[in-house]
């Protein structure tokens, strides 16, 4: 397609805009260019990201844009977003208690907030506000605690009455004699959701404009060390591919990963579902979650209400769960939203999430020098996309954690130094 002298990415690519969607419109959009290449893998790398979801395309972009290192091949077992990065909810929001995760949240909720513009493609990012609800007095009363510890650190959040409530999501019962009545809850109006699979397509797309090499269908096999331990590349399906600084985000097979490579990590993967009802018109316009009975529930762009709950009891690699979360969760809906009773539900999924002893993630060194591991953010990996693969980005170009990824390392495990987020992320949102 003759694209000269139009406005152009870093290297090369058409950058979209209303003028570029005009344009194509006269050839019937059969002109567009690819969003990225297919490559063949180089027998070497600068950097591998082993891991084509949201964390992994994001690290990647981020070692090409902000550290300048281009020749970087992520390499994914299937395509690209077809893990984790596609098979949750999409929720966004940092209202996190401890100062660790407050302080990865929100630097990921910033980076959201101008991500659109900076990678040219419409995440579809609405900040339509997340409401947790309190079903009891002692739940509101912690609510109230939360919500200053959150303000300390500098967080939007605020305290709502049942009124409240009410007013911002009319369709809730709030008759006070059901299994669990609205008590109250507290708000993030920051907060909201993006399109989960056009995150993994902008920063694939904005990654390749910068020379990375996203090759799927590309499984990793085995580690290569050397004599002294040291990261030399990895086997794969498609061959052994070279570099001496690797990073594998790699969610729920990260423990697998980590086998491979000769140590163990302290996570467990489980399944994780959600479900979307048939499309109806907007009923509700935020997003509202109940911690004590394991559901949540937002309404897409189609009409889809999108429900989600707890991750199942057992551990597994398989990406479907039990028919009892889904029946629970339905309970659950219909008690507090009577008028979604008759709807039915279009389909279900689930992912496998891998969940560390204290609900917070892992970004560290590892026992192998020039290996590092982005893993175990649980049932909250989608909103933390930008600001994990910005900082796992800064810990693989110099080898050394910024003070927001310090406290995610390995070492918190044998030090004691623990950040318990069971209170923020027991529930899958």
């Amino acid at each position: 397609m003759a694209e000269a002298g139009r406005r152009r990415g870093p290297t090369g690519k058409p950058r979209y805009s209303i003028f570029a969607l005009a344009r194509n419109a006269l050839s019937y959009h059969e002109n567009w260019q690819a969003a990225w290449r297919s490559p063949e893998p180089k027998p070497s790398y600068d950097a591998i990201v082993v891991g084509g979801g949201g964390h992994g395309l994001a690290t990647a972009y981020y070692l090409a844009s902000v550290h300048g290192i281009r020749n970087v091949a992520v390499l994914e077992k299937g395509w690209i977003g077809g893990g984790n990065t596609g098979r949750n909810t999409t929720i966004i929001r940092s209202n996190y208690l401890w100062d660790e995760s407050a302080a990865i949240y929100e630097h990921a909720l910033k980076l959201w907030e101008g991500l659109t513009q900076e990678l040219n493609f419409n995440l579809m990012f609405s900040q339509r506000g997340v409401i947790t609800l309190a079903h009891s007095e002692h739940e509101l009363k912690e609510m109230r605690r939360r919500v200053e510890a959150i303000r300390l650190n500098g967080i939007d959040t605020e305290v709502l009455d049942t009124a409240g409530v009410k007013k911002l999501v009319p369709i809730i019962n709030t008759d006070q004699s059901i299994r669990y009545p609205v008590m109250g809850g507290f708000v993030q109006r920051r907060g909201g959701t993006a399109r989960h699979d056009a995150v993994a397509w902008g920063y694939a797309r904005a990654a390749d404009d910068l020379g990375v090499d996203i090759i799927q269908g590309c499984e990793v096999t085995g580690f290569l060390k050397d004599g002294q331990g040291h990261i030399e590349g990895v086997e794969t399906t498609r061959g052994t591919i070279r570099s001496k600084r690797i990073g594998c985000v790699a969610a729920g097979h990260s423990a697998v990963l980590a086998a491979m490579a000769g140590f163990k990590l302290p996570i467990q993967a489980r399944p994780l579902q959600a479900l979307v009802s048939e499309p109806i018109k907007p009923v509700i316009d935020t997003v509202v979650m109940s911690n004590a009975v394991h559901m949540y529930v937002s309404q897409s762009d189609k009409g889809e209400l999108v429900l989600g709950a707890g991750t199942d009891s057992y551990n597994s690699y398989a990406q479907r769960g039990s028919l009892n979360i889904i029946e629970h969760q339905l309970a659950a809906a219909c008690e507090l939203y009577p008028i979604v009773s008759r709807l039915r539900v279009l389909r279900t999924w689930g992912g496998i999430v891998d969940t560390c002893p204290d609900a917070s993630p892992i970004i560290s060194t590892t026992p192998v020098d020039g290996l590092f591991f982005n893993c175990g953010w649980g049932t909250g990996g989608f909103k933390a996309t930008p600001g994990s693969g910005h900082v796992f980005a800064d810990l693989m170009a110099k080898g050394r954690p910024n003070a927001i990824a310090a406290p995610f390392s390995l070492e918190r495990f044998s030090g004691g130094y623990l950040i318990d987020e069971h209170g923020a992320a027991g529930v899958a949102h």
